[in-house]
C-alpha cells in the first residue's frame, strides 16, 4: 500500500470542504476522484500534495506519516489544468526543471529529457519555445515535467479539462496509456465520467466533501451506490422492477441484467437506455429531437400501464431520426441501465 487518507477532514472556517474521507492508493495504481465542482475533490488532492493543511485525520505514505513534511520534501509530482509552464524556457528546459532541482548531472538529464518526451509524443521538441505549442503539446510538457524525477505519487487537478472535447478524449486514451507503461502511482481529480473511466483502475466518487462509492470503473457505473450517485453518473429516470435470476421485468418490458439476481430491484435509466426499435415493446410520442454527433437525443411521452408519468429520455439513429410527434416503439439496451438498489 503507497497512499493512505485516514479519516482526513479539510475546513475553511465553518465550511467543510471535506469530510471523514478514507481512501488508499496501492503501488502502481491509478485512482479518479471523480465529482461535481465544489465537491471538494480538488482540496484533497491539494491536501495530499501538502498545499492544505488538514483538519483532522492522516495522510500516510508507506505507513509514514507526512504531517509536517513539505511540499518539496513529499516527492509527489503535481499536474494543474493549465500545465503551469515556464514561458520563458524552451521545452527541453521545462521537462528538466525538477531534475535540476534534484541535482541530476546535466548528461543523465538530457537522456531523461530525450525518454520523457518520447514517451509523451514529442520527440524532437526540445528546443521549442511552450508559447508556440498548441494546449495539447504544452499539457504534454506538463506531464513530462511531472514525470520527469520519477515522482512516488503523480497528483493530476483535472488536467485535460481546459482542451477541446476531442482533444480531451485522445489526450486521455494517451495518458492511461503513459501511466501503465511507467508503472506510475497516480491520483486523479476529474468531472468527467469518460475521462475518469478511461485513467482509472479504481474510481472514487465524491459528493458534498465526502467519498459516496469506491470502486472499478465498471462497478460504479453499472451499480451506483444510491440513487443520488446514480444521477451524477446519468441516470434521469428510475424504474421499479422485478428480478428473477438476473431477467429484469418491468412496465418497460424484460430484458437481461447480469448481477440483477432475485427480488425488487430499481432500475436507473441513462439517456441511451432506450432506443427505436420498430418492434420495441414500449409505445410513446416524440415530445423533442435535438442532434448529437453521433446520435439523436428524444424526449418522449410514454404510453401504457407504470410507465414514467413525464417524458423521457431515448436516442435515435441521426439518419431517418423521428420528430416531435411522431408516434414510435422503444426498446431497453442493457448498456444504459444501472442497478441502483433495492426498490422502495
Amino acid at each position: 500500500m503507497a497512499l493512505e487518507l485516514q479519516g482526513l477532514s479539510v475546513r475553511y472556517g465553518s465550511i467543510a470542504a471535506v469530510s471523514d474521507v478514507d481512501i488508499t492508493v496501492a503501488d502502481g495504481e491509478v485512482v479518479a476522484l471523480l465529482g461535481p465542482s465544489g465537491c471538494g475533490k480538488s482540496t484533497l488532492l491539494r491536501a495530499v500534495a501538502g498545499l492544505e493543511r488538514p483538519a483532522a485525520g492522516r495522510i500516510r505514505w508507506d505507513g509514514v506519516d507526512l504531517a509536517g513534511v513539505a511540499v518539496h520534501r513529499r516527492d509527489f509530482g503535481l499536474v494543474f489544468q493549465d500545465g503551469q509552464l515556464f514561458p520563458h524556457k524552451d521545452v527541453a528546459a521545462n521537462v528538466a526543471f525538477g531534475l535540476r532541482m534534484h541535482h541530476v548531472d546535466r548528461a543523465e538529464r538530457a537522456e531523461r529529457v530525450d525518454e520523457l518526451l518520447s514517451l509523451v509524443g514529442l520527440k524532437g521538441y526540445g528546443e521549442r519555445r511552450v508559447t508556440e505549442l498548441s494546449g495539447g503539446e504544452q499539457q504534454r510538457v506538463a506531464l513530462a515535467r511531472a514525470l520527469a524525477p520519477k515522482p512516488r505519487l503523480l497528483l493530476l487537478d483535472e488536467p485535460l479539462s481546459a482542451l477541446d472535447r476531442a482533444l480531451r478524449e485522445q489526450l486521455a486514451v494517451d495518458l492511461a496509456a503513459l501511466l501503465r507503461a511507467t508503472g506510475t502511482t497516480a491520483l486523479v481529480v476529474t468531472h468527467d465520467h469518460d475521462e475518469a473511466f478511461t485513467l482509472a483502475d479504481r474510481v472514487a466518487l465524491m459528493q458534498a466533501g465526502r467519498i459516496r462509492q469506491v470502486g472499478p470503473p465498471d462497478e460504479v457505473w453499472r451499480r451506483p451506490a444510491d440513487d443520488v450517485v446514480a444521477g451524477f453518473l446519468g441516470c434521469t429516470t428510475f424504474v421499479p422492477a422485478q428480478a428473477d435470476r438476473d431477467l429484469v421485468t418491468s412496465p418497460l418490458g424484460e430484458i437481461a441484467l447480469p448481477g440483477a439476481g432475485d427480488g425488487t430491484v430499481l432500475l436507473g435509466l441513462r439517456a441511451n437506455a432506450l432506443r427505436t426499435d420498430p418492434g420495441g415493446f414500449v409505445r410513446g410520442e416524440v415530445v423533442q429531437r435535438l442532434h448529437r454527433r453521433d446520435h439523436a437525443r428524444l424526449l418522449v411521452q410514454l404510453s401504457g400501464d407504470g410507465v414514467p408519468s413525464g417524458p423521457v429520455e431515448a436516442v435515435a439513429p441521426v439518419a431517418g431520426a423521428p420528430e416531435p410527434g411522431d408516434a414510435i416503439r422503444l426498446a431497453l439496451d442493457p448498456d444504459g441501465i444501472a442497478l441502483t438498489g433495492q426498490a422502495s
